[in-house]
């Protein structure tokens, strides 16, 4: 590449580290210490905990029957039948209305395959094992996005320990699965800036200035976009809040090539971002999403049992015409769905508001007991056993400091890093603002959790200062960001036994619930 091309990549994507090897094994490290801590007696307890009792069960249907069924004996308590070791609680034949499509239940059934429907490690492992992957992709994310090694083990290292995502990572539900997703998708638009910005500098380079006048270069073969919209996909096929990642994430890539077409002189650059990049983006990345989404219901597909299936069959004149017969089946399904979730208002002890979320004020209680002296290994008069939701303050008090610095930096200086954290923000959390007349809960954090971690990263960054500052004002900060480090671990020592289902005694559990919104 010629000096205007070096100039133009070094303008387009700034310093880039070049310590590949420590840039993986700081994450790596925390990733394999993470792992070892969800999956140490991931089986315990053997029962179904929370909405396990949903997702665990109809992963076992799925991969029995390709489709949700319903379970045997209307208005009984199957999860006792099932967790002592009978599996087949199901009718034959009648599919049940499940309300969130089959990608995550499939990931759950995945594990359940491994080690059998009846084991409790089983039905947790493939959460458990996303988890724990998870841990390094936002090592390696965080890394990309400061360009620095050192912030990407941080970031590593604070999620390792941070209290919703190791809680979620040990229980067989699907919003860690939705997050894994999302935040794979994030990274692969990362790539995608570096990838086509590079593209970017090469093609302009190659062109005599007079050709910025209009619009600049055509970039349209982007295999890291088309990474993301699977991943999004995917993360559609597990809930159907993944759209908004999708929406979020789909306008946060056209913002990036706007700057990208500023930076290299293209007088039309905003023209040029939305008609070449961001329509056939638009076009491309909706059609990847769309199928893959569909795939995800090739068992439903398959069936003569899934619930819905034989609707347009049994409903000739009715639903939408232009459709063929399975998918207008598909739809009439989804309109139900919908109205499901619109309709869900029925009160919860723990549902939460999601203007309360950062603080950490309503956490949810998966799963509660209390032994009595010699039962379960409780050796005073009360005990109690728990696991809780919550997150770790020292993260996520922080972080909610850290929005205020991310909406500054974004606003006012222009910090495209700033602005990347606040999507996620965006994608996983703005929308429940909206949605506040429904029953909602606060362990739905975990979707954004990773950007919550960036945004301290982010903070860290600024504490540290940058590469040329002295070395007094980096020793200071390092000094501090090892400090707060500590107290993010001993938060995680003080909460295991209520992230773990410890026996301990009550009066040791009420010393945790420091507010009375927690109990």
């Amino acid at each position: 590449m010629d000096r205007r091309g070096q100039q133009l990549q070094a303008r387009l994507l700034g310093f880039r580290p070049g310590d590949a090897l420590l840039g993986w094994l700081g994450p790596l490290f925390f990733a394999v210490v993470g792992g070892l801590l969800r999956f140490w007696q991931l089986g315990r307890p053997h029962q179904l905990v929370f909405d396990e009792t949903y997702y665990v069960k109809q992963g076992v249907s799925l991969l029995e029957h390709g489709v949700e069924l319903k379970w045997r004996g209307e208005g009984e308590k199957v999860d006792p039948w099932f967790t002592q070791g009978t599996p087949d609680v199901f009718v034959s034949g009648q599919g049940d209305m499940v309300v969130h499509p089959p990608v995550g239940k499939w990931i759950i059934a995945f594990g359940e395959w491994l080690f059998g429907p009846t084991s409790s490690f089983g039905w947790r492992f493939s959460v458990a094992l996303l988890g724990t992957i998870s841990i390094l992709m936002i090592g390696l994310i965080a890394r990309r996005l400061f360009r620095s090694s050192w912030l990407g083990t941080i970031a590593a290292f604070l999620t390792a320990f941070e209290g919703h995502h190791f809680v979620q990572s040990r229980t067989g539900l699907l919003d860690l699965i939705l997050m894994f997703f999302a935040l794979a998708a994030f990274g692969a638009l990362l790539i995608d800036r570096d990838w086509s910005r590079e593209r970017l500098a090469a093609k302009v380079a190659a062109l005599p200035e007079s050709a910025l006048r209009g619009t600049g270069p055509w970039l349209l073969w982007r295999p890291w976009r088309l990474v993301a919209a699977v991943c999004l996909g995917l993360a559609c096929g597990t809930k159907w809040s993944g759209l908004y990642f999708f929406a979020a994430f789909g306008l946060m890539t056209v913002f990036w090539d706007m700057g990208a077409r500023r930076a290299v002189g293209a007088r039309r650059w905003w023209s040029a971002s939305v008609l070449k990049d961001g329509v056939f983006a638009g076009i491309t990345m909706s059609a990847v999403v769309l199928g893959t989404y569909l795939a995800s219901w090739v068992g439903w597909f398959r069936s003569e049992s899934g619930y819905n299936r034989t609707w347009a069959v049994d409903h000739p004149d009715e639903g939408v015409q232009w459709l063929p017969p399975a998918l207008r089946s598909l739809w009439d399904y989804h309109a139900q769905v919908l109205d499901f979730h619109e309709h869900l208002d029925s009160p919860h002890t723990y549902q939460s508001n999601p203007w309360s979320w950062m603080i950490q004020a309503r956490p949810t209680s998966f799963f509660y007991e209390s032994p009595k002296m010699g039962v379960d290994g409780c050796h005073v008069d009360k005990c109690s056993k728990a696991i809780t939701s919550l997150g770790s303050v020292s993260i996520w008090w922080v972080a909610t400091l850290a929005l205020l610095v991310l909406v500054y930096y974004w606003a006012m200086k222009r910090d495209w890093r700033a602005g990347a954290i606040l999507a996620g923000f965006v994608g996983g959390w703005l929308p429940w603002f909206f949605l506040q007349h429904r029953t909602i809960f606060a362990f739905y954090v975990i979707s954004f959790q990773p950007w919550v971690i960036l945004a301290v990263v982010f903070l860290i960054g600024l504490v540290l200062g940058p590469k040329g500052a002295s070395a007094h004002r980096r020793r200071i900060g390092h000094l501090i960001i090892g400090a707060y480090c500590l107290v993010v671990l001993l938060n995680f020592a003080f909460y295991w036994p209520l992230w773990t289902a410890q026996v301990i005694p009550y009066e040791h559990w009420r010393w945790r619930m420091w507010f009375p919104s927690w109990v």
